[in-house]
């Protein structure tokens, strides 16, 4: 077992015996375990960063149709930034996060002004696109170009401080840099591609938040994590974490808002109205508020018109006195 590193120590270097064990047994099992995705079989970085933004808080199997529908539509970069945006979001629907779409676009527009069209293949390039952050700019450059580069989403961030650091609920200490840091260090030389993908493999389907497969991990010699559960008898059952279990549940405790009375449900609703009315079309403020919302009122006013005020600013809507219709 490789020395332990705590949370508020990530920038120290993991033992390298670990790092090579760990390196090598996740690079395995992705050999023979790694997921059939579309994204995989393409270094276009056009379409990488198509799937890069559609897998943004939505789950691999919602953006799979939609992902070969969207390309079908706007086969180039080019072709994505010359068409409407009421189009794009049309094509868009029913993935929700609008909004991404209208990002999308914009660096389209953005590569196609500055870039010559050519999607920039280094870091430093790909953060100046708005609306690029890291873990995207990291993914394109090595999921597009091979660049020998660490990223951190969600996934990758999951895996890596269980398995060097250990357990990281209830509130991680490493933030992102620190993450990312430990990315760098634990980045085996000349197989970027296949770790990167391997970390997200695992963490989607093996190290998952609430209930990870911890009997069917290949890490489970190596995993700080697991061994830290181990001593502690955190799982007797020897197949569930019971306490990420009871954590996540703690967690989730607060009594959530019903989605259909959140200002994203009613994002939606506006948007999805607009899309079936005539091109061009406005629709005055008045109507459209007891269309969303039935029981709206005049107290719903100033209400509405911050729900539009985010829907203009985020590229969904064009408003005016006369009314709101898609851009």
């Amino acid at each position: 077992m490789g020395k332990r590193i705590s949370s508020s120590t990530v920038s120290s270097q993991p033992a390298p015996d670990h790092i090579a064990q760990v390196q090598s047994t996740l690079l395995s099992w992705y050999e023979r375990e790694q997921r059939d995705l579309p994204w995989r079989l393409t270094d276009d970085p056009y379409a990488i960063l198509v799937s890069e933004v559609m897998l943004q808080q939505t789950q691999v199997d919602r953006v799979l149709p939609k992902y070969q529908q969207f390309l079908a539509a706007f086969p180039t970069l080019a072709d994505l930034a010359t068409a409407s945006t009421a189009d794009v979001i049309a094509v868009w629907v029913p993935l929700g996060y609008n909004r991404r779409a209208v990002s999308l676009q914009s660096i389209a527009r953005q590569v196609l002004a500055e870039y010559d069209g050519r999607i920039p293949d280094t870091i430093d390039e790909l953060l100046k696109l708005k609306g690029v952050g890291r873990y995207t700019a990291g993914a394109i450059a090595c999921f597009a170009y091979h660049k020998q580069v660490a990223t951190v989403d969600t996934n990758i961030r999951r895996v890596l401080h269980r398995a060097f650091l250990g357990l990281e609920h209830p509130d991680p200490k490493a933030n992102d840099a620190q993450m990312l840091t430990l990315a760098e260090q634990v980045l085996p030389i000349g197989h970027a591609y296949n770790w990167n993908q391997a970390l997200m493999d695992m963490g989607a389907t093996i190290c998952t938040s609430g209930n990870p497969l911890c009997g069917d991990c290949p890490l489970q010699q190596q995993c700080v994590a697991y061994t830290d559960m181990s001593q502690y008898s955190l799982f007797p059952s020897g197949t569930v974490l019971r306490q990420l279990r009871k954590v996540a549940e703690k967690k989730a405790g607060y009594q959530a808002k019903p989605f259909t009375s959140t200002n994203r449900y009613f994002r939606g609703r506006i948007v999805d109205l607009l899309r079936s009315t005539p091109a061009r079309q406005r629709i005055p403020l008045a109507t459209l508020g007891p269309q969303i919302k039935p029981e709206f009122c005049e107290q719903d006013h100033d209400w509405l018109k911050k729900i539009i005020d985010g829907l203009v600013k985020d590229g969904l809507l064009d408003a005016n006195e006369d009314g709101v219709r898609l851009p």
